[in-house]
């Protein structure tokens, strides 16, 4: 496991049940392209211990991409943790960890 990957999962396990990042924050805080946070996210090694499926984009919606049951899976554990959709889009301004 490389150090970037080491510091994506470390900001992973510190967002708490019903708060959401954005995969450019978090390549804003340790150095590197959301992109690349989206590659290294969706080989998570543990979902659970590092809840990736709370990262979002930065317009609020989900990337068509999750690793882990797909968008509808994501929107789904998101919901659970009292996240609300309007128009397939989280509200930042509410449920934004940073």
């Amino acid at each position: 496991m490389t150090i970037l990957y080491s510091r994506i999962l470390a900001i992973l396990i510190q967002i708490p049940k019903g708060k959401v990042v954005t995969y450019k924050q978090v390549a804003e805080l340790v150095g590197t392209s959301p992109r690349v946070v989206g590659n290294l996210i969706h080989r998570n090694p543990d979902p659970v211990k590092y809840p990736c499926h709370r990262v979002v984009k930065s317009d609020g919606s989900l990337a068509s991409g999750y690793a882990f049951g797909g968008p509808v899976t994501q929107r789904r554990k998101l919901q659970k943790e009292g996240v609300i959709f309007h128009n397939n889009k989280i509200d930042l301004e509410l449920y934004l960890y940073y």
